[in-house]
């Protein structure tokens, strides 16, 4: 099968590789459809370094079984799926609380955390364990479908940690991909004012899109004044969606007594400043969240099958495996969102 291979950092080679075979309990997917998130741009321009070489990245997508290992009785050849990109066991006690994805003996199929990271979808086929399989609602398209792994990171964060709720006036400070979707959610469990925050007019542009009432680029005005005078009792809950570390400080300075913040974009090992008699006295609670769990997809999966988010909204980009370099200047481009590569 063709596959696109990170050999190093800054070599991403398509090449041949040997299709895989399930095992007990596994199916392959044949991919129709796999989202490029920043974190695999990350891996592929040595941005992040825990990545172990050689490896198939892409960790959103949704495809079609291909072939099916014994002793897995829910699922056969043909049906479409979509399919959780970060594996558990089932049986440690963290899986057993529902706490997959701190899962003991975890694993990821093309994104990053665990230490066991197996081969993931910018290729023709992938080798899935059968419980991190989803059957796809036949009213969403592959490209739709696929996003199901994002938006549930985005619902666990914003929904399920940060408990986000009705009224409640919200920022999102990043609005590429996922900033999108904490939008969408936000606004569909009933944001009173969303405010999207982002260096990108293009990226603003595409918050307004998704739901976002204010939009604010901190490159041309005063972030904090430009929000207290949206909010002048400030916010109820700021997500940081971003990434850079710019992004988390500040999120810092908008808080006020009370506030709910979730640290969600940043992946890199970066710190910074936290005052501690005023963090003492302003009461506000941090959250923060990664990856996802069988809760959230299935959450994600209702979302998105009620088209309550809508990834067609953003999605501005779609390439070919074939064109695996093509997608990925994209991703470095400033006027994108979110990228979608079709193997």
């Amino acid at each position: 099968m063709l596959a696109a291979v990170l050999k190093n950092f800054n070599e991403l080679v398509l090449e041949d590789v040997p299709t895989p075979k399930p095992g007990l309990g596994q199916v392959v997917v044949r991919i129709k459809s796999c989202g490029f998130c920043a974190t695999d741009f990350k891996a592929i321009k040595g941005i992040r370094k825990n990545v172990t070489f050689p490896l198939i990245p892409g960790h959103e997508p949704a495809g079609i079984i291909a072939a099916v290992g014994h002793g897995v009785p829910t699922l056969k050849e043909g049906d479409e799926v979509i399919v959780q990109p970060s594996g558990f066991c089932g049986r440690c006690y963290n899986c057993r609380i529902g706490n997959t994805h701190y899962c003991q003996h975890s694993y990821t199929t093309g994104g990053d955390g665990p230490p066991d990271t197996r081969p993931g979808s910018f290729a023709e086929y992938t080798l899935c364990e059968a419980n991190t399989i989803y059957h796809k609602p036949k009213s969403l398209s592959f490209d739709a479908a696929c996003q199901t792994e994002p938006v549930s990171g985005a619902w666990k964060g914003i929904i399920h940690l940060s408990q986000m709720q009705v009224g409640d006036d919200v920022i999102i400070i990043g609005t590429g991909g996922i900033g999108a979707y904490c939008l969408m959610i936000a606004k569909a469990a009933g944001a009173g004012r969303l405010i999207a925050i982002d260096t990108s007019d293009f990226a603003l542009q595409t918050a307004k899109t998704a739901g976002a009432t204010h939009t604010i680029n901190p490159n041309k005005c005063d972030a904090k004044k430009a929000v207290y005078d949206i909010l002048p009792d400030g916010p109820d809950l700021v997500v940081e969606a971003a990434g850079p570390i710019e992004a988390v400080k500040l999120m810092v300075t908008l808080l006020r007594r009370g506030t709910r913040w979730n640290v969600f974009g940043i992946t890199t090992h970066e710190t910074f400043d936290l005052d501690g008699g005023l963090t003492h006295f302003l009461e506000a609670r941090m959250d923060a969240s990664f990856g996802t769990n069988p809760l959230a997809m299935e959450k994600s999966i209702r979302l998105l099958s009620r088209g309550l988010v809508n990834p067609e909204l953003i999605i501005s980009h779609r390439f070919p495996l074939k064109d695996i370099h093509r997608a990925v200047e994209a991703m470095a481009s400033p006027e994108r969102n979110k990228v979608i590569v079709n193997p």
